[in-house]
């Protein structure tokens, strides 16, 4: 039993691969200890995802958000990546100005690397938005590989069958 929390922890903790529907069809959960959402599959909370998929919207608001779809072939997933780290009072309140400004450069970097038809892979917070689940996003990487997709999409069936369905669900 402790080792079955200790996995379901690990994945708390861990960016899991996802495919879009298993993305978006995760349940939400309010959690009574903070205001943040809480997210889950088969009873299992998760925290952190990686997706990928094709580019297939981007808007581009400057020093403000980047928000961009990815569509992966089983669905779309809605992905923000925040550009407002030097004027966010939650940055500078949690972060020196050398860190916030580092911040504020890698997510310009990353916005500079986000275009329309591009394969790209996302990692960051799941979180929810306007109705949906959408990824607030950490890092972006654009595949060159043209087989970075299909390698994606056998790693999420494998780690489903091997990882994520072989644990126990918890009990709601």
């Amino acid at each position: 039993m402790e080792e079955e929390q200790q996995l379901h922890s690990q994945l708390h903790n861990t960016h899991v691969k996802l495919l879009a529907f298993d993305l978006l069809s995760l349940s939400l959960s309010q959690t009574s200890s903070s205001s943040s959402s809480s997210f889950s599959r088969r009873g299992i909370s998760l925290s952190s995802a990686e997706a990928l998929g094709i580019i297939t919207s981007r808007d581009h608001k400057p020093y403000k958000f980047l928000r961009f779809t990815l569509d992966d072939g089983t669905g779309c997933v809605n992905c923000v990546l925040w550009l407002n780290h030097l004027s966010s009072p939650h940055v500078t309140r949690h972060h020196t100005p050398l860190d916030a400004s580092l911040i504020a450069a890698s997510a310009a970097r990353f916005a500079d690397l986000v275009h329309l038809g591009k394969l790209a892979r996302v990692r960051g917070k799941i979180s929810y938005f306007r109705g949906a689940v959408q990824i607030t996003v950490s890092d972006v990487v654009i595949e060159r590989d043209p087989n970075a997709e299909i390698l994606h999409w056998l790693e999420c069936i494998n780690l489903a069958r091997k990882c994520y369905n072989a644990l126990p669900a918890t009990p709601s």
